[in-house]
């Protein structure tokens, strides 16, 4: 079974596009003459086979193979490739129990990858994005033991890193940064997506419900819970769950208000004194896959946000938590910070009641979906196919020309975009994965170049740089 793809049946892994390019499918080369020297640019694929990854490069993506037999870079362990404009490639490892250290790569004049000589301990993250020369990457946890209350419970606060792409210097926010109460409500918060706008950072925070510390804060002499606490019946008795699930006594998981989405506006990467802009015509803006909060709120070239949510928290076990919003889009307009009032889409209306995984801006105001197959109040919804939304128009279109649904065993992690075209990797089972490359204005997929390899998750391009390591 293919692995790093959104699985068939709901699981995705987050994984690296990461390739290597075969005898006829050499680096782009800007005089066309054949030789391997003085290469411009040339799209890079991630493949892995086994547990082995590899950088591979290509001259087109519409047709042809790759193999990884004898071709690419090697690299070591990956969990999220993440490529910094054409300049940079870097593979974040999750750093949670010394799992190892990140890397970075270029492209360089002879048209190979060449990994850089700087190494980063990227800590615990489940949203990241680029702001500026800045990747920045964020969780929400404990604050220092400093902060107890009186039952020694430990509010939460934000973990920030900050790689440098200008300096390759890396760092971890020293501030304490809170996100106990964040939106005025008792509940702590967790952020989705990095969005750089006008020379801020747009994300989305999502509720998490009511931490140990929340649920006891502003408590009333004789009073079990604090002020916070809307459904007292929610509030753990004891520790539970499992994974990014698990939970500790005293704990309110999942949020009290699921009927409203937030975005928060920030003046630069400090992540300090966020102004909060609210709308009730949404459920919060993230997709989820367990600890991953999925961005879900871009910028079109014309500079206007959309904010979409997949209203997620329909598949909440308490009625009290689930959304009556349906899976929709609105928007903030360009050089605004408000919701733009005359703008609302329900996607539902359009799916037959169904709602998305995740999705991407692609050019112009156009953005790719991944689709799940039934709505999210039925057991077993799988994101399996593919739709593009046009934010002018408001239409919804799936893509057609892809595999069969119930064959498709997951997509890259990312796609790339370019000249009016999207492309995406595609996991189909009994077959090698492939890139298919979509037609944004017609929303058609064609079959493109094909990899023997495992997986493949995603796809982007590399100028070709003289930089020393």
């Amino acid at each position: 079974m293919k692995k790093n793809f959104v699985k068939a049946f709901a699981a995705f892994f987050l994984a690296a596009f990461a390739l290597t390019s075969c005898s006829d499918n050499e680096p782009i080369d800007p005089n066309g003459n054949g030789e391997e020297t003085e290469v411009a640019a040339s799209y890079i694929v991630a493949a892995g086979v086994g547990e082995a990854n590899y950088l591979l490069t290509t001259n087109s993506l519409s047709e042809g193979a790759l193999t990884t037999v004898g071709n690419g870079l090697e690299t070591e362990s990956v969990y999220q490739w993440i490529f910094y404009q054409d300049k940079y490639l870097y593979r974040f490892v999750y750093n949670q129990g010394e799992a190892g250290l990140s890397s970075s790569y270029i492209l360089n004049s002879n048209g190979k990858v060449e990994k850089r000589d700087y190494t980063y301990k990227i800590p615990r993250f489940t949203s990241y994005g680029i702001y500026k020369n800045y990747i920045i990457s964020t969780s929400s946890g404990d604050l220092s033991a400093d902060l107890a209350d009186e039952n020694g419970y430990l509010p939460k606060g934000f973990l920030v890193s900050y790689l440098d792409a200008a300096t390759d210097k890396f760092s971890i926010n020293d501030n304490v940064i809170s996100a106990e109460n964040y939106l005025g409500n008792g509940e702590y918060v967790t952020l989705a997506g990095i969005l750089e706008s006008n020379g801020k950072i747009f994300t989305a925070p999502i509720p998490m419900g009511l931490s140990q510390y929340g649920v006891k804060a502003e408590r009333e002499e004789g009073k079990e819970y604090g002020k916070y606490v809307k459904y007292p019946e929610l509030v753990k008795k004891e520790a539970g769950g499992s994974n990014s699930s698990s939970y500790k006594k005293d704990e309110l998981q999942w949020t009290q208000y699921p009927d409203e989405a937030y975005i928060a506006i920030y003046k630069d990467e400090k992540l300090e004194n966020p102004k909060l802009i609210k709308t009730d015509k949404i459920s919060y803006a993230c997709g989820r896959f367990k600890s991953q909060y999925y961005q879900t709120i871009w910028t079109a070239d014309n500079g206007d946000i959309y904010v979409f949510s997949p209203s997620y928290a329909k598949s909440m076990t308490a009625d009290v938590q689930k959304t009556t919003k349906p899976a929709g889009v609105v928007r903030i307009k360009a050089g605004t910070e408000e919701f733009d009032p005359n703008y609302y889409c329900n996607l539902e209306e359009q799916t037959g009641g169904k709602s998305f995984l995740r999705c991407w801006h692609i050019g112009n105001d156009n953005f790719l979906l991944i689709m799940y197959d039934r709505p999210l109040t039925e057991k077993g919804f799988v994101g399996n196919q593919l739709a593009i939304y046009n934010g002018e128009s408001k239409k919804l279109t799936y893509v057609t020309g892809m595999p069969a649904g119930e064959s498709i065993e997951g997509f890259g992690n990312v796609p790339y975009a370019e000249n009016g075209l999207a492309y995406i990797a595609v996991s189909v089972k009994d077959q090698d994965p492939a890139i298919y490359k979509i037609d944004i204005k017609t929303a058609v997929a064609t079959k493109g170049i094909t990899v023997k390899a495992d997986q493949i998750s995603g796809v982007g391009k590399l100028a070709a740089i003289t930089a020393s390591k």
